[in-house]
């Protein structure tokens, strides 16, 4: 999939507002690049899926999906806590299953 670069506005605050049309269907894609990193096209400019379009590689690119962020399943970290309490519970019950048997073992002594 190529494109061309239609348009590119330089917005107030810094930063690019890069209007692409597609090459297949004619379909215009709008990629805003924040302040910071220099541009690598300019109008007119025919570019590839995937190409960079900013000097920063981790910035802006022609065919790069948008997508939340999710740091954490909530069910993961829930499974986490549950995980780490039994592990917590088990601990606490083989303490005091020795301390049981310590009993039991200086009650047998004493005979």
């Amino acid at each position: 999939a190529t494109g061309i670069v239609s348009k590119i506005i330089q917005k107030e605050k810094g930063g690019y507002k890069i209007t692409i049309t597609d090459a297949l269907d004619g379909h215009q894609v709008v990629d805003i690049i924040p302040p910071g990193p220099e541009l690598l096209v300019s109008e007119g400019e025919s570019i590839k899926l995937d190409q960079p379009l900013t000097i920063n590689p981790n910035v802006g690119g022609f065919g790069q999906g948008d997508a939340e962020i999710v740091l954490q399943y909530p069910l993961r970290v829930q499974g986490l806590l549950f995980f780490l309490a039994s592990i917590v519970f088990a601990q606490i019950f083989l303490v005091l299953k020795k301390k049981q048997f310590e009993k039991v073992q200086v009650s047998e002594m004493d005979f």
